[in-house]
């Protein structure tokens, strides 16, 4: 099979198509035939040689894809040859053929064509496991996401949206505010414009949000702190300007905060399913209706893979960037 070779590990000029062998399922795996595949910031990251896949992970980068099965471990009754799903992966997903634990497959939402459920899997189980498994938000809460055009971002504001918060988010210019704002947001904030944590208290009359969800890192840990209501809870995801900062923790104190973090990639696979039962019971009906919707900025030939990771270097997109791996 066809696969993208990150090597030794650098910039985006070391992905290159290499061949390999097709995997085959192992207990309680399927085989997808891929016909696209996600790009997501943790792929940069161990492309770079920073981020080292977790024991018997597949080191081909990749995190999600959607496609055919096309092959079935003898133990796995859930799936069966020809189903079309999409998939969180533990790797492997820029390749022509990716095996993952079969609990983690997801059915194609109806109306979703299958480069739309390829952009699924990695921020819905993100989002749903950070904001309402550890984050606790309900409806008529005030929730504040960063970077909100990105995937993550989006689908946070969406989901949220649907469930009854009122949602916030900061972006980094205008465009992305107005994308943002047409989405769900019920405010955009321009972070080079405007400083946050001034205009989270004017629009929450100096209360402060319940939750935020925060992937910057850096400064920002301490602005989140600022930002937040009593009982708030902060949730980080990633840590895009540094995980070290120098903050006063007396808000966590007097305000009675929580502040917690996860990562995705390393839980189990009985873990992982879990997330995945929530989504096919909670998420699917609202991707099925319309009410929320993957947005997908570009979509490049797997072969074109470090295209893909520069525009993500970048910062200029707006939503998910795909690879197609297969045309039919």
């Amino acid at each position: 099979m066809l696969f993208m070779d990150h090597g030794k590990g650098g910039t985006a000029e070391v992905l290159k198509p290499a061949e390999g062998p097709v995997p085959q399922p192992q207990t309680g795996e399927v085989v997808i035939e891929v016909r696209y595949a996600g790009v997501n910031r943790p792929d940069l990251l161990q492309r770079s040689g920073s981020y080292p896949p977790p024991p018997g992970a597949s080191p081909i980068l990749g995190l999600e894809v959607a496609g055919r099965v096309s092959a079935v471990a003898p133990d796995v009754t859930q799936w069966k040859t020809g189903d079309l799903v999409c998939a969180l992966t533990p790797g492997g997903g820029y390749a022509e053929y990716c095996a993952v634990p079969a609990p983690h497959c997801l059915s194609v939402p109806k109306g979703l064509s299958l480069q739309e459920a390829a952009a699924l899997p990695e921020n819905f189980y993100t989002v749903w496991t950070n904001v309402f498994d550890r984050g606790h938000l309900k409806a008529g809460e005030t929730f504040l996401v960063h970077g909100g055009s990105s995937g993550i971002g989006l689908t946070a504001i969406q989901l949220a949206k649907a469930f009854g918060a009122t949602v916030y988010t900061t972006v980094g210019n205008a465009q992305k505010a107005e994308f943002c704002r047409n989405i769900g947001a019920d405010a955009a904030i321009n972070y080079r414009e405007q400083e946050f944590v001034v205009e989270i208290a004017q629009l929450t009359n100096k209360r402060g949000v319940d939750l935020i969800l925060d992937m910057v890192g850096g400064p920002y840990i301490e602005n989140n702190l600022k930002s937040l209501a009593l009982e708030g809870r902060l949730v980080q995801i990633a840590f895009l300007q540094g995980s070290k900062a120098a903050l006063d923790f007396l808000p966590i104190m007097i305000k009675r905060i929580t502040v917690t973090g996860s990562t995705l990639r390393p839980r189990t696979v009985a873990q992982k399913s879990a997330i995945a039962q929530d989504l096919r019971k909670q998420v699917w009906p609202l991707l099925e209706s319309g009410k929320v919707r993957p947005v997908i900025h570009a979509t490049f030939p797997l072969k074109d893979a470090k295209l893909a990771h520069e525009l993500m270097e970048s910062s200029k997109h707006i939503g998910k960037i795909m690879l197609e791996v297969k045309t039919s």
